[in-house]
């Protein structure tokens, strides 16, 4: 069974996978592929997220949960009215801070502090 450490790390995973490929939004918006590839990355923080124990998750009330898991809820039950726009946002304001949020609760060494 994965760890809450491992779960953390597939989040900065994604963000950081989807933070090399995104680019502009001109680029976002004429390459599908990176579309659907922010799409994908975005779905994996939001399951990432779901299976972090709700301990970690209370011990950590400045991350987003619930906005996360939502997203993920809203893509994958909702996969065909994708908000492109709003996929744009998320990549564009939502992800580093919560890079930063997520980076905070891991130690250098890769476990959970």
């Amino acid at each position: 069974m994965r760890s809450d450490s491992d779960r953390l790390l597939d989040i900065l995973e994604a963000i950081a996978s989807i933070r090399e490929h995104a680019g502009s939004r001109q680029k976002f918006d004429e390459d599908r592929m990176i579309r659907v590839w922010c799409l994908h990355h975005v779905m994996v923080i939001g399951e990432a997220a779901a299976r972090v124990s709700e301990a970690t998750r209370a011990e950590h009330p400045e991350v987003p949960w619930r906005g996360v898991i939502g997203m993920r809820n809203a893509i994958v039950h909702g996969y065909f009215q994708v908000d492109w726009d709003e996929l744009w946002n998320v990549v564009e304001r939502d992800l580093e801070p919560l890079r930063e949020a997520v980076a905070a609760m891991v130690d250098p060494a890769g476990s959970k502090r």
